[in-house]
C-alpha cells in the first residue's frame, strides 16, 4: 500500500508597507499549481480584531466579498474564487477576533478546565487548527496562506508565532515561505534601493521565520536586474533563484504569466520536492484572455452611481466582472464614476451621461444619494440606455417605477424614510426584531426561479439558478401586482421564500435588476452571464448611435 503523501503548506507574508499584492501573488500561485494538476486551495488570516469584514466601513477595507456559505470575507477571498476557479467556505477566512472571540468563549464554557488562558498556547493552537481545518478533509495537495497586514504589526504577532511553531511541527520539507515585498525606485538617486527589503526579513528572522522565496514589488519600467537579486539574495538569506519580480500589469490576471516566465511555479515546487507537471493549456488559455483584453475591438464607456465612489475597491468585483465580460464580448470597458448626490441639485442630468454606453447601481446602504439613484434609473429607462441595478439599485429602479409609470406618490423605502406611505421596498419579516448588525442579514446563496422569454432567461439560458445575497430589504408583494399591470416584468423569483429577485422594463434595450450579487460570481474563465448580456447590450446601443450618426453625416 502505497504512502499517503503529505499536504504541503505554503504561508505567503507582506513586508514594508500594505497594499502590495499580497493576495493576488496568493492567488497567482494557487492558479500556476491548480493549472499543473495540484488540488490547490486558498487561506486567509487577518490580524485585526474585528469578528469579519461585514461592519466594516468600505473606505477602510474595501467591498465586503460573501461567499456561498453566507460568510462575509476580506476581497482578497475574491480573488482567491476568481485565479483558482473554486467556490470558497468559512473555512478559507479568518480573523483575529474570530479567534479571540471563540477561545473566550470555550472558557466561559469551562472547556479549559480552569487554565490560565495566554496567547501562547491557547491562541495559537487556535490559529494553527485553522490552518489545518481547511484541509479537514484532506481533499487537498496544498494549502496556500495569506496573512494579512505587514510583517512587525502589533497585532499581527500571535499569527507569526502560530506559523513558526506550525512548520516545526509539519516539518519544514512540507512547508514554504513567500515574502513580499517593496523594491522602491529613488528617483534623485537614480537607483532601486534594497535596504527597506533587508529591514523586513531582518524582522521575520528575528520572530523565528526565514522566507524561502521573495517576491519584489516593483514599479514602471524599474525591473529587477540579476545584480539586485544577488545582493537580495546575500542579504536576506535567500537563493538568487528564488527571488522573484511582481512588475506593474495593465491587469492583474498578467500577474500569473509574468511568474510563470520566471519559473517561479517551478521554483516552487521543486523546493516542495513536488512532481513536476506541464500546464500549456491553462497558460495559453490565460494569455489568449490576456491578449483580448489588451487588443479589443471596442471600447465601452459604463457609468458606475455608486456611494463610495472615491475607493474603487469597494466595488472590486464588478470592475473584475467587467474585465472577464469585457473580454468575452472583445472589449475595454472603462468606467465613469457618477456622484448621485450632485444630480440631485442638478438640472441637466443628461450632461453627466454624456457619451456613456451603459449605466450601473451597485449595491449600498444608507440614505446618500438615493433620490439621485432613482433620477438616473427614470434616466435609464427613459432614454433607452442599458441599465444594470444589483441589490440597491434593483430597488432604486422599483421606485422609480412606483412614482413615474404607476404613479404610486411618496413610494421610497423603509431603509430611507421609517416614515414612508408607500413602502414598495420594506424591511423583511425576519428582519423586524433584528438588533445586531453582524452576519444577520440575507446572507449567501439563495435559489432563483427565471421567467422563460425574459433577458435574464437569455443570459443564464436556465429556469433554475443559484446567486449570492447580502441585503435586509427587499420588494414590497403588496405593490408586486399594481407594478406588474403597468408593465413590470419580475423575471425572477424565489418561490419559497416569495420574494423578487430580478426585474426587468417592456421596450426596453436592455432593463434588468437584481437583488442578488452576481459580480461576485464572475470568473476569468467565465463571466457572469450578465454581465456578458450587458455589455454586449451596451456594445449594441454604441454602434447603433455610431450608424446613426454616420447616416447623419452622409
Amino acid at each position: 500500500m502505497a504512502l499517503k503523501k503529505p499536504v504541503k503548506y505554503i504561508f505567503v507574508f507582506g513586508g514594508v508597507l500594505s497594499g502590495l499584492g499580497k493576495g493576488i501573488i496568493a492567488s497567482s500561485l494557487g492558479f500556476l499549481l491548480k493549472s499543473r494538476g495540484f488540488r490547490v486551495t486558498i487561506h486567509k488570516l487577518d490580524p485585526y480584531l474585528n469578528v469579519d469584514p461585514g461592519t466594516m466601513n468600505p473606505y477602510q477595507h474595501g467591498e465586503v466579498f460573501v461567499l456561498d456559505d453566507g460568510s462575509e470575507t476580506d476581497l482578497d477571498l475574491g480573488h482567491y474564487e476568481r485565479f483558482i476557479d473554486e467556490s470558497l467556505s468559512s473555512l478559507n477566512t479568518t480573523s483575529a477576533g474570530r479567534i479571540y472571540w471563540d477561545v473566550l468563549e470555550r472558557e466561559r464554557k469551562g472547556d479549559y478546565l480552569g487554565e490560565t488562558i495566554q496567547v501562547i498556547p491557547h491562541i495559537t493552537d487556535e490559529i494553527k487548527r485553522r490552518i489545518k481545518e481547511v484541509n479537514i478533509k484532506g481533499q487537498y495537495d496544498i494549502v496556500i496562506t495569506e496573512v494579512g497586514g505587514t510583517v512587525g504589526d502589533i497585532e499581527g504577532q500571535p499569527f507569526y508565532e502560530a506559523i513558526r511553531q506550525f512548520i516545526l511541527e509539519v516539518g519544514k520539507d512540507n512547508s514554504l515561505v513567500v515574502h513580499t515585498t517593496l523594491l522602491p525606485y529613488i528617483n534623485s538617486a537614480g537607483e532601486m534601493k534594497t535596504k527597506p527589503t533587508q529591514h523586513s526579513v531582518m524582522r521575520l528572522r528575528e520572530i523565528g521565520l526565514e522566507p524561502n522565496v521573495l517576491v519584489c514589488r516593483t514599479e514602471m519600467d524599474h525591473h529587477l536586474s540579476l545584480d539586485l537579486k544577488k545582493k537580495l539574495g546575500l542579504f536576506c538569506n535567500v537563493e538568487t533563484k528564488h527571488v522573484f519580480e511582481s512588475p506593474d500589469v495593465d491587469t492583474i490576471y498578467e500577474i500569473p504569466l509574468v511568474l510563470n516566465e520566471q519559473k517561479f511555479d517551478e521554483a516552487i515546487i521543486n523546493k516542495l520536492n513536488l512532481d513536476f507537471a506541464t500546464h500549456d493549456e491553462n497558460i495559453n488559455m490565460l494569455e489568449s484572455s490576456i491578449g483580448r483584453f489588451k487588443n479589443p475591438k471596442y471600447i465601452v464607456t459604463i457609468a458606475i452611481c455608486g456611494k463610495y465612489n472615491s475607493l474603487h475597491d469597494a466595488y472590486k468585483s464588478i470592475l473584475e466582472a467587467f474585465i472577464h465580460s469585457g473580454i468575452e464580448n472583445d472589449a475595454r470597458v472603462q468606467v465613469k464614476w457618477v456622484d448621485t448626490q450632485k444630480l440631485e441639485t442638478s438640472n441637466n442630468i443628461s450632461q453627466a451621461f454624456k457619451n456613456v454606453d451603459g449605466i450601473l447601481i451597485p449595491g449600498g446602504f444608507g440614505n446618500r444619494g438615493i433620490e439621485g439613484k432613482i433620477m438616473v434609473s427614470r434616466f435609464a429607462r427613459e432614454a433607452g440606455i442599458p441599465f444594470f441595478g444589483i441589490c440597491l439599485g434593483l430597488q432604486c429602479a422599483v421606485i422609480d417605477y412606483a412614482r413615474n409609470v404607476c404613479n404610486i406618490k411618496n413610494a421610497s423605502s423603509m431603509e430611507f424614510n421609517s416614515d414612508c406611505i408607500n413602502p414598495v421596498i420594506d424591511l423583511m419579516q425576519d428582519q423586524k426584531q433584528v438588533q445586531s448588525k453582524g452576519a444577520t442579514m440575507r446572507l449567501g446563496t439563495y435559489q432563483c426561479d427565471i421567467k422563460p422569454g425574459t433577458l435574464a432567461h437569455k443570459a443564464y439560458n436556465a429556469i433554475k439558478i443559484n446567486e449570492r445575497h447580502r441585503h435586509r430589504y427587499e420588494v414590497n408583494n403588496k405593490y408586486r401586482q399594481k407594478m406588474e399591470n403597468e408593465g413590470l416584468i419580475i423575471s425572477g423569483e424565489n418561490i419559497d421564500l416569495n420574494l423578487v429577485e430580478m426585474i426587468e422594463v417592456k421596450d426596453h434595450p436592455w432593463f434588468v435588476g437584481v437583488q442578488f450579487h452576481p459580480e461576485l460570481k464572475s470568473r476569468i474563465v467565465k463571466a457572469h452571464p450578465l454581465f456578458k448580456d450587458f455589455i454586449k447590450a451596451s456594445i449594441d446601443i454604441q454602434q447603433k448611435h455610431k450608424s446613426s450618426d454616420s447616416l447623419i453625416v452622409e
